[in-house]
């Protein structure tokens, strides 16, 4: 996974969709992308579960 320059130091969160017990579908990022990630996907897949989670904020060590 390549995180963007503007992501760094920036909340994330990771959606998943369901399809019983295996996961599709998977997209970590900055919180409103992945919020209208989200909105897509539950759209698209109507009858598959489609959960989110908080992740930590990432930073890097560039110098």
């Amino acid at each position: 996974m390549n995180l963007l320059e503007d992501e760094v130091g920036q909340p994330r969160r990771r959606v998943r969709v369901w399809f019983g017990e295996h996961v599709i579908a998977e997209h970590v990022g900055a919180v409103a992308i992945a919020e209208r990630w989200e909105q897509m996907m539950r759209r698209r897949f109507t009858g598959l579960r489609v959960t989110t989670e908080d992740l930590p904020t990432r930073f890097t060590n560039h110098h």
